[in-house]
């Protein structure tokens, strides 16, 4: 299992996610930005920046 918190990378925010797969994650992070942060899409930098701070749970 996988972990991330869009507070490691967007301070503030408390959203969290555990999810069986990076990719599983970058899919509820991506809809999550362009809901609650108000981005059209996901930057190279801002990916590489939530792979970054992805955890294993479990």
């Amino acid at each position: 299992m996988k972990a991330f918190a869009c507070g490691d990378v967007v301070p503030g925010c408390e959203a969290r996610w555990v999810c069986s797969s990076e990719d599983e994650i970058l899919v509820n992070v991506a809809s999550h930005a362009r809901e609650v942060h108000g981005l059209d899409r996901i930057t190279d930098d801002l990916e590489q920046a939530v792979r970054g701070s992805i955890v294993t749970v479990g």
